[in-house]
This record gives C-alpha cells, sequence and structure tokens, in this order.
C-alpha cells in the first residue's frame, strides 16, 4: 500500500495521522455502527484512499452497509475536491460494490396490487444495479485521465459482479476470464464462473469449478458447497447434494440459502408415498423448520423462502399471511419460475377469497411468464368456468395440453373433455357432435395412459385421475347412445372406484343398476340378473333410504327373467312389485304383453285398460295399448285410438304420430275398391300417412322409423297415378341406406330388398333379404317367400336351373313354418311346373336326364297340387281358382310331351355318350403310342448308360494298369530325353547367338508330383469323369514335350533359377535316381 507515512496498520487497526504531531488510531474490531466520528477523522487527516477503502470495507463485512457507503461518498468527494482523480477508481469500484450488495436485499419490483407487502418508495434491484454501472462508468471515465492505483483484476472483478448481477452472463463470463487469466486462484472469479456454468446447465464443469474453490480455500465465503450441492441435485445424485448442503450447514450455521435448500429438500422427501406416513411427517416439520430460518436469516428477502411458506399457509387456511408471503414472493423473486409461483398462488388465494378479477389477472400474469405453466392455465381454465367463460376455458386448456408433454397434462386433458362433453346452448348441433369426439378422444387417451403405466410409474397426479369415479362417469355419458360396450366398461370402472373408496352405498346402488341395465341391453342377461339381484340387496340394506331404488331395480330385475325365459319367476317379481306400488303400470304393461305371448289377449286387454284406467295420461302406456290393438288385428280401434292420443294429449308424440302414419298406409294399401272414389280416397290414405312421417321427421329429423315409413310410400309410388317406379326406388333406397345406419333392424334390409326387387336388381334383392333373414332368425315365412320370389325371378331372367332350384327349397321351407298356407302350396306347383317348362325350352345339350327326369316328377306333383287347390271350397283362398285350375290343364298339356321329351334326351346323352367313348378310346390310343415311345427311348438311355460305364471301367483299369508299371521301365523316349539333357549344356551355347556364354546348371527335378499322382492311380476317384481317365497317359507324353521348351527357356534365361534354391529342392535328393522324373503340369 501506499501512504505509510499518513496511515499505519497494525494487526486489526488503522492509524489515521492528524496534522504531524497527533495519530489517531482506529480499532476495526471495536467499530462505531455509527461512522461520523470516523468521517470527521477522515476529512480532517485526509489519508490515502487505501484508508477510506479499508474502512468503509470493514463497515461493509459487518453489514453496516449504509456507513460504508457514506465513507465511500465522502472519499470520493475529498478526492475530487483535491483534484487527484487517480485515486477516484478504486472509491468508485467500491461504491459499485456496496450497490450490488444493496440490491441484494431490495425487492426486485413493486407489486401495485399488494396488500399486505407493500413496499412503495423502496429503491428496487434494478435501480441499484444502475446505481452500480453509473459507479462504473465513472471509475471507467477516471481511468482515462491518468494513472490509477486500481489494478486491472479488481476493475475486471467488479464489472463481472455488476453483469453477473444484472444478468448479462456472456459479459460477465469474460470479465472473469480476463481475471483469472491474470489470476487463476482468484476465488471470487472462480465461483463468478461456476455460478455461469450452472445457470448454462453445464453441471459437470461448474461442479469441477466450485470443487477447485473447495480445495483452494474451505472457509470461502460464500460457501463453495451450495454450489457443488446444487450441481449434484441437477445431475440427479440427490445424496451427495444433501451431504454438501449439510457440511456446509456445520460450518457457517448463519448461511440462509444452505437452510433453505435443506428445507424444501426436506420437504420435497415428505412427498413420498413409499417412507412411513410418520416419517414423511417428521420430513415436512424439518423441512419448514429449515425454510422459516432461512427466511429470517436473509431478513425475508429471500423469495424461495417466502414461496415455501406461502404453500404452508395455505395448507392451514391463514389466508392474510399466505397473501403477503405470496406478494413478498412476486416482488423479490430473482427468478422468472419463482416469480410465475408467487403470481399463481397469489391468484390461488384471491380465488379462495372470491376476488375473481383479481385471481384471472393475477393467473393470466402468470401465464404472460411462464404460457406453459400447468397451475397457471389449469387456475386460469377454473376461473373462466366459473364465470361461464366455457369458450375460453376450452382454449386456454387446449393451447395448454398441445404445449406440453402428455403425461403431463392428465388434469388438464380431463378437464378439457369434461367441458368438451358439455352441452352448450350456444353452439350448434353439427359443431356440438365435433366437441363430443373431440371429448371422447382426449378421454381415450387418458384411459390409455392409465392402462399403459403400472403402479410403481404412474405419477401422483394420474393415480388421482384414474380413480376418479366422475371421469368414467362421464364417458359413459358420452358413450351411451352409440356405444353399449364401451358405456358398461366405463360404469364398470366407476363402480370398481365406488367400492374400492368406499363411496356412499346409495352410488353403489345405482352403479350396480346400472351396469346391469347395461348388461341387459347388450343381451347379457346373466351378468345383468346377477348385478340386479345385488343391487336389490344392497338397497333392501338401506331401509328407506333405498326404497325408491328398490322399485325400479326390482322391475329390472324382472325384465331380466322375462328375456331369460323365467316365466315364473318374473310374474312373481311383477305381482311383488305391483303389491307394493299398485300404480306402477309398467309391471302391468309387461304382464299384459307376457299374457299375449301366451295368446291370452283378453286377458292382457284386461291389465291394458286397468293400467289406462289408473293412468291414462302416460305417453308409453299408451303406445303400448297402441301396438297391442294393431297386432291383435284391430286396426279401427287401433285407429281411432292413436288420434284420440295426438288430440287428446300430445299432438306431438313421436310413437303415435308413426302408428298413425302405418295405420294410414296399411288401410289405403289394403283397399280393394277400384270405383274412381275408391282410388281417390286411397291416393288420400297415402297422402295422409306421408303427413304423418313427415311430421314426426320436422320433429325428430333422425327417427328412423318415421323416415323408414316415409321411403316405403315413396317406393311403392302410391302417390301418383303414373309414376315412375323405378325412379322412386331409388330414392327409397338412399333413404334406406341412411335409416340402415342408425336402425340395425332386419326390417330396414327387408324394404331394401323389396325395392332392389322392384328395380330388377334380383341379387342386391337377395343380399339384403339374406341379411333380412340373418337379422330376424329365419323363421319369418313373409320374408322366406320375398327371397323364394327373387330367386324365382333370377331364375327366370337367367334361365337358371339351379336358382329355380333354391327357390323350390325356399318355398318347402315356408310351407314348413307354415303348414297351413295356401298361397305357399300354389307358389311351389307353380315354381314345379315352370322348372320343368324351363327344361323342356332348353336343348339337350344344356339340360341332363336326370334332372329332366326330377322336374317331371315334380311337374306331376304339381298337378295334383293345382288339381287341390282348384277344387278347394274354402270361401276365401287367397289365389284365383280358374288360373289354378288354367294351369292344370296346362300342366297335362306339357306332361304329354314329356316321353318324347325323355327320348330325345335319352338318344342325344347315347350319341354323346359314343362319341365320348370314341374320343375316349382315341386318347387312349395316342397315350398308349406315347408310352411306348418312352420306354423305347428309355431303354436306348439305359443301353448307352452300360456302354459309357464300361468305357469308363475300361479306361481306369488301363490308368491303374499304368501307374503300376511306370517305375519298371524308361521308354526310349525317356532314355533319349536323358541322353540329351546330359549334352544339352553344351549343344545350347553353340545354339543361342549373342549370348554372354552362361552355362545354366543342370536342373534337380521335383518329385513330389509323382508321389501324389502314384496314390491317386491307386485310390481313383468313383466320380471322375470318362475324359479325365483316358487322357491321363497322353496328357503325361504331352507334359514332357512341354517340360523340353521350358528347359530350353531356362537356358535363355538363366536369372529364372534364382527363384529355386537347394533348399527347395532337397526333399527330392534322397529319393530314387532310377525312378521316373516328375511332369510338370504346366
Amino acid at each position: 500500500m501506499d501512504g505509510a507515512d499518513d496511515a499505519t496498520t497494525s494487526g486489526r487497526t488503522v492509524d489515521i495521522e492528524l496534522g504531524s504531531q497527533e495519530v489517531i488510531t482506529v480499532d476495526l474490531d471495536n467499530l462505531d455502527p455509527d461512522p461520523a466520528d470516523i468521517l470527521d477523522l477522515l476529512n480532517e487527516g485526509h489519508p490515502k484512499v487505501w484508508v477510506w477503502t479499508t474502512l468503509a470495507a470493514e463497515y461493509w463485512r459487518r453489514g453496516y452497509l449504509d456507513a460504508a457507503e457514506k465513507i465511500a461518498k465522502a472519499a470520493a468527494d475529498t478526492q475530487e475536491a483535491d483534484d487527484n482523480p487517480a485515486s477516484l477508481p478504486p472509491i468508485f469500484a467500491l461504491l459499485a460494490n456496496i450497490q450490488v450488495a444493496h440490491a441484494r436485499t431490495k425487492p426486485k419490483i413493486v407489486y401495485k396490487e399488494a396488500t399486505q407487502d407493500v413496499v412503495d418508495g423502496k429503491k428496487t434491484k434494478d435501480d441499484y444495479y444502475g446505481d452500480a454501472a453509473h459507479m462504473l462508468n465513472r471509475s471507467d471515465k477516471a481511468l482515462q485521465l491518468g494513472e490509477s492505483v486500481l489494478s486491472p483484476s479488481l476493475a475486471f472483478l467488479t464489472r463481472g459482479i455488476q453483469q453477473l448481477a444484472t444478468r448479462s452472463m456472456d459479459d460477465a463470463m469474460r470479465s472473469f476470464d480476463n481475471v483469472l487469466n491474470d489470476k487463476p486462484t482468484n476465488l471470487v472469479a472462480l465461483l463468478g464462473k461456476g455460478r455461469i456454468l450452472y445457470a448454462r446447465r453445464n453441471y459437470s464443469q461448474a461442479l469441477q469449478t466450485f470443487q477447485l474453490v473447495l480445495r483452494m480455500n474451505p472457509m470461502c465465503q460464500p460457501d463453495p458447497r451450495i454450489g457443488i450441492g446444487l450441481c449434484y441435485w441437477a445431475m440427479g445424485n440427490k445424496a451427495k447434494a444433501k451431504a454438501a448442503w449439510e457440511r456446509s450447514i456445520e460450518v457457517n450455521p448463519s448461511e440462509w440459502a444452505t437452510q433453505l435448500l435443506l428445507g424444501l429438500e426436506s420437504i420435497n422427501s415428505s412427498k413420498n408415498d413409499d417412507i412411513p406416513e410418520q416419517e414423511r411427517l417428521g420430513l415436512y416439520q424439518t423441512g419448514i423448520k429449515y425454510v422459516e430460518g432461512a427466511f429470517k436469516i436473509s431478513a425475508g428477502s429471500s423469495a424461495a423462502a417466502a414461496n415455501a411458506l406461502c404453500e404452508l399457509f395455505l395448507q392451514k387456511g391463514n389466508l392474510q399471511r399466505a397473501l403477503k408471503l405470496a406478494e413478498r414472493t412476486i416482488q423479490y423473486a430473482d427468478t422468472l419460475t419463482v416469480l410465475t409461483e408467487g403470481y399463481v398462488r397469489a391468484a390461488r388465494i384471491a380465488h379462495m377469497q372470491g376476488n375473481q378479477s383479481q385471481a384471472i389477472n393475477n393467473y393470466k400474469t402468470a401465464q404472460d411468464g411462464q404460457k406453459n405453466n400447468i397451475l397457471a392455465n389449469l387456475g386460469h381454465a377454473q376461473m373462466q368456468i366459473e364465470i361461464l367463460d366455457y369458450p375460453g376455458a376450452i382454449h386456454t386448456l387446449d393451447n395448454l395440453t398441445l404445449a406440453i408433454k402428455p403425461q403431463e397434462s392428465f388434469e388438464a386433458a380431463a378437464i378439457l373433455a369434461s367441458l368438451r362433453a358439455l352441452p352448450r346452448p350456444e353452439i350448434s348441433s353439427k359443431d356440438q357432435a365435433q366437441e363430443r369426439a373431440k371429448a371422447k378422444e382426449l378421454f381415450d387417451r387418458i384411459t390409455r395412459r392409465i392402462e399403459s403405466a403400472n403402479g410403481n410409474t404412474r405419477s401422483k397426479m394420474s393415480r388421482s385421475i384414474s380413480e376418479d369415479m366422475d371421469m368414467y362417469i362421464e364417458i359413459a355419458g358420452l358413450w351411451r347412445n352409440e356405444n353399449l360396450e364401451r358405456t358398461a366398461l366405463a360404469v364398470g370402472e366407476a363402480l370398481r372406484i365406488c367400492q374400492t373408496a368406499g363411496t356412499s352405498d346409495i352410488v353403489e346402488v345405482q352403479l350396480l343398476n346400472n351396469l346391469g341395465a347395461l348388461k341387459h341391453l347388450t343381451e347379457n342377461l346373466p351378468a345383468a340378473r346377477s348385478l340386479y339381484e345385488n343391487a336389490l340387496m344392497k338397497a333392501a340394506a338401506l331401509g328407506s333410504e333405498g326404497e325408491d331404488f328398490s322399485t325400479t331395480i326390482l322391475y329390472n330385475l324382472a325384465r331380466a327373467y322375462e328375456d331369460q325365459g323365467e316365466v315364473d319367476l318374473a310374474k312373481d317379481a311383477y305381482e311383488k312389485l305391483l303389491s307394493r306400488h299398485p300404480e306402477y303400470v309398467d309391471a302391468k304393461v309387461r304382464q299384459a304383453q307376457m299374457l299375449t305371448d301366451l295368446r291370452r289377449n283378453n286377458e292382457a286387454h284386461d291389465l291394458l285398460k286397468q293400467a289406462l284406467a289408473a293412468n291414462g295420461s302416460d305417453l308409453n302406456v299408451r303406445a303400448f295399448y297402441t301396438y297391442f290393438l294393431i297386432q291383435s288385428g284391430l286396426p279401427k280401434p287401433a285407429k281411432d285410438f292413436v288420434f284420440s292420443t295426438l288430440k287428446d294429449h300430445d299432438k306431438h308424440d313421436l310413437y303415435s304420430l308413426c302408428a298413425a302414419g302405418f295405420i294410414m298406409y296399411t288401410q289405403a294399401r289394403e283397399s280393394r275398391d277400384a270405383s274412381p272414389k275408391g282410388v281417390d280416397e286411397r291416393r288420400r290414405g297415402f297422402q295422409r300417412s306421408t303427413e304423418f312421417f313427415e311430421k314426426a321427421l320436422l320433429l325428430d329429423p333422425t327417427c328412423a322409423y318415421a323416415a323408414q315409413g316415409l321411403a316405403i310410400v315413396t317406393a311403392e309410388d302410391s302417390l301418383s297415378a303414373d309414376g315412375d317406379g323405378p325412379r322412386n326406388a331409388r330414392e327409397a333406397l338412399d333413404v334406406f341406406g341412411k335409416v340402415r345406419e342408425s336402425l340395425g333392424d332386419w326390417s330396414v334390409y327387408y324394404n331394401m330388398g323389396h325395392c332392389y326387387y322392384a328395380r330388377d336388381e334380383y341379387d342386391r334383392a337377395i343380399e339384403n333379404y339374406e341379411a333380412a333373414m340373418r337379422l330376424d332368425g329365419g323363421q319369418n315365412s313373409s320374408l322366406i317367400m320375398c327371397l323364394c320370389r327373387s330367386w324365382y325371378a333370377k331364375a327366370m331372367k337367367d334361365q337358371s336351373y339351379k336358382a329355380m332350384q333354391e327357390a323350390l327349397k325356399l318355398a318347402q321351407k315356408a310351407l314348413h313354418i307354415t303348414p297351413g298356407d295356401k298361397a305357399v302350396v300354389y307358389n311351389i306347383a307353380m315354381i314345379q311346373q315352370k322348372s320343368a317348362e324351363m327344361l323342356f325350352s332348353l336343348e339337350p345339350g344344356k339340360r341332363r336326364l336326370h334332372d329332366l327326369q326330377r322336374v317331371i316328377d315334380q311337374a306331376a306333383h304339381a298337378q295334383k297340387l293345382f288339381a287341390s287347390l282348384a277344387s278347394d271350397k274354402a270361401p276365401m283362398v287367397p289365389y284365383s281358382r280358374d288360373i289354378a285350375d288354367q294351369r292344370r290343364k296346362y300342366g297335362d298339356n306339357m306332361l304329354r310331351k314329356a316321353d318324347e321329351h325323355l327320348a330325345n334326351q335319352r338318344d342325344h346323352d347315347m350319341k354323346n355318350e359314343t362319341r365320348l367313348n370314341a374320343a375316349r378310346m382315341m386318347r387312349q390310343a395316342e397315350r398308349e403310342e406315347l408310352e411306348r415311345l418312352e420306354e423305347e427311348r428309355r431303354k436306348e438311355e439305359e443301353e448307352a448308360a452300360k456302354l459309357l460305364a464300361e468305357a469308363r471301367r475300361i479306361a481306369r483299369e488301363q490308368a491303374q494298369e499304368w501307374t503300376k508299371n511306370s517305375h519298371l521301365y524308361d521308354s526310349d523316349d525317356e532314355k533319349e530325353k536323358k541322353t540329351r539333357r546330359a549334352r544339352k549344356p553344351k549343344e545350347e551355347k553353340v545354339a543361342v547367338s549373342g549370348d554372354e556364354g552362361v552355362e545354366p546348371e543342370p536342373k534337380k527335378r521335383r518329385r513330389g508330383k509323382l508321389k501324389k499322382r502314384e496314390n491317386d492311380a491307386d485310390e481313383p476317384s468313383a466320380q471322375a469323369s470318362e475324359e479325365d481317365e483316358v487322357e491321363k497317359p497322353t496328357r503325361k507324353r504331352k507334359k514332357r514335350v512341354v517340360r523340353d521348351d521350358e528347359e530350353e527357356e531356362e537356358v535363355a534365361n538363366p536369372r529364372k533359377k534364382q527363384f529355386k534354391s537347394k533348399e527347395m529342392l532337397s526333399d527330392t535328393d534322397d529319393e530314387d535316381d532310377t525312378k521316373p522324373a516328375p511332369m510338370d503340369e504346366s
């Protein structure tokens, strides 16, 4: 330091000289909190800058920031007055640090709506940061005026601290790097760099930096163990994080940041469902104790501690304290996450207090900060629901579910699905249907996620939603009119949750009854019966409270008995129900239906009259009575009764309108009055029928029965005298197609079959009639006869005997169901006669004898039937006796030609058989000739194969013989070759001109290949080809010639000998020299 002549330090003291005679010693350990005396001494003594900054720094260290600031400002004023600009930079740097220190305990913003934690008039963090920046700028300006005592490292360090405080991370990192380049062990710069790395989520390098600081100074302040714990926590090692913080609090018990972190860790651990309840309670209490301590030590400036304590008071219901802490969180939050949570909690408190506008404003502010914050969006949507702004709530939740992960949006998706399923009068039916479809999709997504996750991996939120009984009831409501099986699944899940959670017994009874009804509707009668019985027992156990439920359940149980065929049990149940409640007309109606099934119509009629007398305005009873009258063959009373219902009770009753339309249509169709007045009356009847059906459709456009009735009238073209039948049938088919989508009844396919028949599309008619038979059970004789009629028309059109026989089978089946139906008998006779007529008209080549004989027998049977029908003396028959007699006479004339047709057919079949036999014999001869030629060719091949095998055998024996004898002699050629080989060097030397006269050494012969060939010759391969065996001797003689050529080439080019060393040839030196040399294959 400079200025030792003006002031000296000894230990923890500072000496200030006053003039040249007096020295005042200031004890730094016993500073007066009021710096007035110190300031007087400093102003009088005018010491060096380091004295001013030392005293200011000591005051700052002791927590007297205002005193430190006064001393630093006085120092700046004194140096400026003394015109000493070189001394100003360290003072301004100190003042900048003091401003940053002030900012740490000041609010970030001023919450204008605060009512409990008002901070109006206070400077905010940004104000102090601005002052710090101003001081640093003055310091830089002073540095430009001349040499300063402020070191560059201190300037960069101060600037980096200010930049870090204002979250200018890149600038701060450059400042700290500049310091560390000059002084790598600067702890403050290392701590700042570690904080920046942590903020950038570079946890590994941040951890290394904090650990380096700890090794360099274990007592460093602020404690690097805090940063170490944060890095471990971020990397998922929570045990090491907690250990670091616990060590930090041992070293620095007054460090509020450590207490806050330990408190939050304990509170989070207390939420673990896997640990015992008592341990969780202890963890929570420990966490709250730590957080409260942190809040007190920080003098209320810790927004995170205030946020945690706010949640505590919210759970306790202390809204005033909670609101004050929420406002403190908002005003002191340094991070966006904590600020958003402060606004969310403030909104929740306002919501609980009934302050809707304030709650909405706070939720919106939280959304503005973090648009995907789940609590903020859910809270805002709840407020919108509360003020009936359903479209706004749907928009809020829709954006949330699209922005976040599906596993994080269970609750939002559930609320959104409920809102979309909610009927809203302001939207059209089409839009409502789209909303319901979206609700189903959302619920499906939720249930799939619940089913795919097991109990260990599901979050607490997903577990709570999976146990939400009301959600499954809503799902059941969505599918109720579309898919009974899915409805039953949802109700079953709701029942499971109800039984598991021990919900009210009344709710369980209702769910049991509803599930039984769904099983009943899906025809699972045993399950429905069991559920009804269970619900009835539980309802009985409730006493008077369950009496109303018992009545409905007993009726449902009786219906289940009835549908199962348990007539006695059903009868007893209805009687028991009526004994308790004689006014229960539905039970009487079912009793009447049971009597009707037993053909006890009079007793059923009496019961229905009693029901009408008891409750004549009940439209269900009146509808059933109308049905009873129509089924009993009483159209006139039915017409009067249904018109009475429309006139006196409800002119908009759909069932009565459809019944009236049906009665008017039937009456007009059955009219046989051919007079002009009768025809006109018939047309008016059809018109009135159409009016009833149209009115029903006007009231309910989805009424399939009214649409089908209107289509029937259209198809029959009953409203015009010269209508276009096929065109009207096409229009009716369009209507039936739409009706079929909503009404899967056999009658729809039945009517569609009529339309296709009218259009001569017999194949399509057959398809629809068969579909109707499958749905109806196949025992409806009228339907079977319509199908028979279609097959008959198809047979006549295509002249198909097979189709005619199919029509006959169907007619016989109808007769089996209704044995006394003479119309069916007439149709059978007609089909049998037409079968014979069809085959008689065909050429003999297009029919078969046994089919002809069969139809002749059938035609003979038809003659008996026609004779019986023509002679029937019954007063009313469903056919014309004259036509039956004419068909009999026609059959007699036709059968007279039967013998002729049979003779022609036999003659044709005989001639055809003769031709077939001749062709068959010709083919047989050709086949035998081919077989003979094939046999000759096979014998020739066998003979050739034998010759080839013999040749191979001889060649193999010759080869073996030659191999055995090859070593016993040398041929004259070989002897001549040896002689020539002995004279060869001299002769080649003369023969080759221009050579250098180098004599090649005699070439040694290798005998390895000979051994191999001898072995091969001893054991010849069985699969060797003939060419290989035969050509072996020839190939060897040729190889000797090639060997001579190669040896001559070796004389011409003696350098080739370098590749055949003596070592390579030594293997053959010890062999017998009398053996012939091996022949090279090259």
